[in-house]
């Protein structure tokens, strides 16, 4: 891996997201409840954090539960909910580990079809039908990780220039276009129901 994502919207953090494989499966498991940029730069906060280059399943899985939210407590937070989020982080890293040789690759590499990637990343502590679509959309669009039918397991997240999650982000003018998408997504539902539908 090394690519650039634009998740982050801050250069050394989305560099990081594209040369560690742990980090952007971090930063989607952040992504709830708090703007993306700030869930996608959560790995590189949690990294200099800890002092390394890179982010370790091993390591993380390890850590003390008190300290490691403590970690990602400290200001500015990794997230609105840093104590549910750390021990999250470590159940993902846990399961690496026991799953995967701690190899977050290894869920995607030598992977027969997309419905494959699909199962294995809904089997992730933390990633719903959802979470797991828009990741495997990411990994398609923009990391090179294009098992097939990979499209047609991301469901409507793998359309080509869909603009509906962070999949589609590749800079300030598809992030405007994303977030334009889930405004529509937030009046509809509320027009919804507003009329009792």
């Amino acid at each position: 891996m090394d690519v650039t994502l634009h998740l982050a919207q801050d250069p050394e953090a989305d560099a990081f997201l594209g040369r560690s494989p742990l980090a952007p499966l971090i930063g989607m498991l952040l992504d709830q409840q708090v703007p993306m940029e700030w869930a996608f730069k959560g790995p590189w906060t949690i990294a200099r954090r800890l002092g390394t280059d890179d982010l370790d399943a091993h390591e993380i899985a390890a850590q003390d539960p008190e300290a490691f939210a403590a970690l990602l407590s400290q200001k500015p937070a990794v997230h609105r909910y840093p104590g549910a989020m750390a021990k999250r982080i470590q159940q993902l890293c846990q399961y690496l580990v026991e799953h995967y040789a701690g190899d977050p690759e290894a869920i995607w590499k030598d992977v027969d079809s997309g419905q494959e990637l699909l199962k294995r990343l809904q089997e992730l502590p933390g990633f719903g039908k959802q979470k797991a679509q828009i990741f495997l959309a990411l990994l398609g669009k923009q990391l090179g990780v294009r098992p097939s039918g990979w499209r047609e397991a991301a469901g409507p997240y793998g359309e080509p220039k869909a603009f509906r999650s962070v999949a589609d982000i590749t800079g300030p003018d598809s992030l405007t276009k994303v977030r334009a998408h889930k405004q529509e997504l937030k009046a509809a539902a509320k027009a919804a129901k507003a009329s009792g539908h």
